[in-house]
């Protein structure tokens, strides 16, 4: 077990770095920053020289890999972290220096448990891509095939799993001074960062995770997912097949090769807003690097390693948020948030709906560039801050994407209307799902389930209370049993209790006893 000096000194460590690249001033200042935090804080900067302009992208990047990976997860929290510290860190390049290829190539090996080369022909020596936990190599199978080969930094578990165990530590500590810091519960935050980064150190996880989104999306004209090479993906290895095409984060390229930005960013809102609300199982990274555009158009993405979920209740409520929203019928959309016990119940939900009116209405009818949304966040959380609602985490996952989403669509075509293009394909969902008819097949499909299952019923009854004269026979006594039987009887006889004896006999004492008492009873 970590001891409190070790996670106090990272801690400090970690805050230095902060506090040279300006991170720290904010939570310094915040009104909200309770005093031993903000005592730490000073500690920490004591001695450096601030810029003015904070750098919180570059801050996470020098403290390390798990510090990039909570950069990530913190960029979904603007209610923590403030709106412009999220905004920063939504910029956060997850890359660092390459692995020598030696070293990747007997990672490969000891996970395999034999020679790369009997499962590879080839394996280009310089990766396409450097990141935080991994990095990825062009190679050729046996059977001629171009895949990419996804390989664990080596030692790259251990270092997370000590700098998580900090982060647990420092969260409770932080919730347990009460006030703002419980109800943006901090350990719930660093808990499902621990489950996501888990996710991504399991290759076999994120392989999973890729063949599930196929599966729900193979319907959807215009996306795809690379297929799984299982025979060569374990935890530490994955094979995936090999994309060629534009990045979409390269605009010019893609006007170059023809293609039409429109309806590409018309495209992957749905392509979304599909996986988010029809499936409840969305693509949580969909920054521009993990986004290609083929020759014939198709969307493909990559990466697989922060996936979203959301059940089916929950999606109900999001889709009548969303419709809410861009229809102005603010009072529904208020009303979810008490149903969903979002809001506490002593609030007004007219007043709530004032509230989000005052939100939404500068939003409607118009195109994406006019909109700050940083502004509309800030209003956002302002109102969950005055409505004491505790931050729903799959929610914000599901926001960070959102604006991830948002902003390449608006890269790629800017005159797009994010609302007018959902606005359609939500009104479909919510009279297809929650519609009458919907309604009456849900019914209909789980009372016949209930009625499929009355036989089991019936039968798991019938063993438990067998018909009269259909019980089995006890086992006979043991030698050592009928001893027991006897030295208890004698005592009974005698006034004393027969307790002690009946347990002595240990199991077989049990039965022994029970059968005794059965027999005073008679």
């Amino acid at each position: 077990m970590t001891k409190p000096a070790t996670h106090i000194y990272r801690l400090l460590k970690w805050g230095r770095i902060l506090a040279r690249h300006g991170a720290l001033r904010i939570v310094e200042d915040h009104p909200q920053t309770p005093g031993p935090v903000r005592r730490l804080c000073r500690i920490a900067r004591f001695g450096t020289i601030q810029p003015k302009q904070p750098q919180y992208a570059e801050a996470f990047q020098d403290i390390g890999p798990a510090a990039i990976k909570l950069g990530q997860t913190l960029a979904t929290r603007p209610d923590l972290v403030g709106e412009e510290a999220a905004r920063d860190l939504l910029t956060l390049q997850d890359s660092l220096p390459p692995v020598p290829f030696d070293r990747i190539a007997a990672a490969i090996e000891a996970s395999f448990e034999r020679p790369w080369t009997d499962l590879f022909d080839s394996i280009g020596e310089t990766p396409v891509g450097a990141a935080s936990i991994a990095q990825v190599h062009r190679a050729i199978t046996k059977d001629g095939r171009t895949v990419a080969v996804k390989v664990l930094r080596p030692g790259i578990r251990e270092q997370f799993s000590r700098d998580i165990d900090t982060y647990e530590w420092a969260a409770a500590h932080l919730e347990a001074l009460g006030g703002e810091a419980k109800r943006l519960r901090p350990r719930l935050t660093i808990a499902n960062f621990k489950r996501w980064t888990n996710r991504e150190l399991d290759l076999r996880r994120e392989a999973a995770s890729a063949s599930e989104l196929a599966e729900s999306m193979h319907a959807v004209a215009g996306f795809a997912v690379p297929g799984i090479d299982w025979d060569r993906t374990n935890g530490r290895v994955m094979t995936i097949e090999w994309i060629d095409g534009i990045k979409m984060s390269d605009r010019e390229a893609l006007l170059a090769a023809g293609h039409d930005l429109q309806d590409i960013a018309q495209r992957l809102v749905l392509a979304f807003l599909r996986q988010a609300i029809s499936g409840g199982f969305f693509h949580a990274d969909m920054h521009q690097g993990n986004l290609f555009v083929q020759a014939d158009g198709t969307i493909v993405a990559i990466d697989f390693g922060i996936m979203g979920r959301i059940d089916r209740r929950a999606r109900a409520w999001l889709a009548e948020i969303l419709y809410g929203l861009t229809t102005g019928n603010y009072r529904r959309v208020a009303e979810i948030h008490f149903e969903a016990q979002y809001v506490p119940s002593h609030h007004s939900v007219d007043e709530f709906a004032t509230a989000l009116r005052a939100v939404g209405e500068p939003m409607r009818g118009k195109p994406v560039s006019e909109l700050s949304v940083g502004q509309m966040l800030d209003g956002l959380f302002a109102i969950t801050r005055d409505f004491d609602m505790q931050t729903q985490p799959h929610l914000l996952l599901l926001q960070k994407t959102m604006v991830m989403v948002e902003g390449i669509a608006t890269q790629l075509y800017p005159g797009i209307n994010l609302w007018d293009v959902a606005a359609p394909f939500v009104r479909e969902w919510i009279r297809d799902e929650l519609g009458p008819e919907a309604a009456i097949a849900e019914r209909i499909r789980t009372d016949t389930q209930t009625l499929l299952r009355i036989p089991d019923l019936v039968r798991r009854i019938e063993e438990q209370f067998p018909a009269k004269g259909g019980a089995p026979e006890p086992p006979p006594l043991t030698d050592v049993e009928l001893i027991w039987e006897r030295r208890a009887r004698k005592k009974v006889q005698g006034g004393a209790s027969p307790m002690p004896y009946a347990l002595g006999a240990g199991i077989g004492g049990a039965a022994v006893y029970a059968a005794m008492m059965m027999g005073w009873i008679g």
